[in-house]
């Protein structure tokens, strides 16, 4: 037994995983380890940032961070590494060594939410986007600008380590972490744009770990799908990431409950409720939030967190600007649970192949308001009404540059095929999508039900006679 190897690995005990050891200390004084970019402030932020966004206003007990999570996807990562590394550098020979993939791999899984604000994907949407950046393409420059000397001075990981002659590209990095976009991958090597698909496919280090933390810590499941099935019949092929048919039930029952989730959880009614709320304020509260563009300001996004725009929107109330008192004052009606929007009714659409969300009137938010006040009655067309589109994607990347990312292995034919062409896979709706309709008056609702009936085309007109 190597008892220096214990001495040398650092573990934690994570609830979803159990014990993980996740550094590994380093042999020389240039050598930098993970332990030295876990500590890292970029990395440190995490913990003050909700993953669960407005959820966990919702479910007491989902207290947990970005920073937990991107724990156990690094984790995740290795054990992917472990189960397709022979396939990989079978169908890629000139794929660098294990060290250097798990290391690459590791490092992405830990560093692909750095560019997340307060609220996470709700800051990408109501702030990021008005300077044309996702959290994403925002962790990409972090991770080029801010990180990337110390990720190329990595050398090990806790279960394998790289040549000599390897360093890490933390360009491979700012790109992998990406959605795929058309054309990015020309000029990119095969084993690197197969291993993308670990983090932006079908069934990924990222979603695989937040289905089984989240479900856990909202008490939704302890064991909501079956990992360990799903990484068992996982491969490369010269497709690329290919799971056998024997491993599709596992597939699905994993696509299921992540669409579960965001109906139950991500989507509840009353999260919906709050994030309508915070709409509102984040436009009213932009002048004081934050200076500008975050590529412009690093310094000072590194110090935003969502623990920080709580304090400081906590104390906005005392301002002696009176439009910055006045929405510090709505803060602190959502920080006392005060929610001005009440949950009215519900309906939901299927969309199949073929079906287009983007040709319906529930398009947009404000295309589908704009058709619901004009069939509501003329004396409630100019009540305050909102509208929440949650669409649940539970086949995705069937279409763009996202595609041809994940393929089916046939044994009995012995091929290698789309996903589509399997039965449990075509079963599943391309996605779905839940219109709620929130008011201020609650003793609205019918009117309001009956308005968004019409809409989704449950009513008929009938025919003036027996003929």
């Amino acid at each position: 037994m190597n008892l220096d190897k214990f001495a040398a690995e650092s573990l934690c005990y994570d609830p979803v995983h159990g014990y993980v050891p996740f550094v590994s200390e380093g042999t020389s004084v240039d050598e930098l380890t993970e332990r030295d970019i876990i500590d890292h402030p970029w990395l440190q932020r995490m913990r003050q940032i909700h993953q669960l966004q407005t959820a966990w206003w919702v479910y007491p007990t989902a207290e947990h961070t970005r920073f937990q999570h991107i724990l156990g996807v690094m984790h995740l990562a290795s054990r992917l590494v472990n189960q397709l590394y022979p396939s990989l550098k079978e169908t890629c020979p000139d794929a660098p060594s294990r060290g250097y993939v798990e290391s690459l791999m590791r490092m992405a899984g830990l560093l692909h939410d750095v560019g997340h604000g307060p609220f996470g994907h709700f800051f990408d949407s109501h702030f990021l986007q008005h300077y044309g950046l996702t959290h994403e393409s925002l962790g990409a420059h972090i991770i080029r600008t801010e990180l990337g000397d110390m990720l190329s001075r990595l050398r090990r990981n806790p279960f394998s380590q790289m040549e000599e002659n390897e360093r890490i590209d933390p360009e491979q990095i700012a790109w992998m972490i990406q959605r795929p976009q058309a054309g990015d991958a020309t000029d990119r090597p095969k084993w690197l744009v197969f291993l993308r698909s670990l983090l932006s496919g079908i069934y990924t280090v990222d979603n695989m770990d937040f289905v089984l933390r989240d479900a856990y810590m909202t008490g939704y499941s302890q064991q909501s799908y079956d990992l360990e099935r799903l990484l068992r019949y996982s491969f490369f092929t010269e497709k690329g990431l290919t799971i056998h048919e024997r491993g599709m039930a596992a597939l699905i029952r994993f696509m299921n409950v992540r669409a579960e989730l965001f109906q139950t959880v991500y989507f509840h009614r009353e999260v919906m409720a709050i994030d309508k709320t915070l709409e509102d304020l984040f436009a009213d509260s932009r002048p004081w939030m934050f200076p500008g563009n975050p590529i412009e300001h690093l310094a000072d996004y590194q110090g935003f967190t969502e623990f920080s725009l709580l304090v400081d929107a906590a104390r906005w109330h005392k301002s002696e600007n009176p439009q910055q008192a006045d929405v510090g004052k709505r803060w602190q009606q959502l920080l006392s649970r005060n929610i001005p929007w009440r949950f009215v009714c519900e309906r939901s659409l299927r969309f199949d192949e073929g079906e287009s969300q983007e040709m319906t009137i529930f398009r947009s938010e404000s295309f589908a308001l704009a058709a619901l006040r004009d069939v509501l009655p003329a004396e409630l067309k100019e009540t305050p009404v909102k509208i929440a589109l949650n669409r649940t994607v539970f086949r995705p990347n069937t279409r763009g540059p996202s595609d041809h990312q994940n393929f089916l292995y046939d044994s009995a034919q012995k091929k290698i095929k789309e996903l589509t062409t399997d039965r449990l896979f075509r079963s599943l709706p391309v996605s779905r999508l839940v219109c709620r309709i929130y008011a201020q008056d609650s003793s609205l609702a019918p009117q309001l039900a009956a308005a968004l009936d019409r809409l989704v085309g449950n009513h008929a007109v009938d025919d003036l006679t027996n003929m």
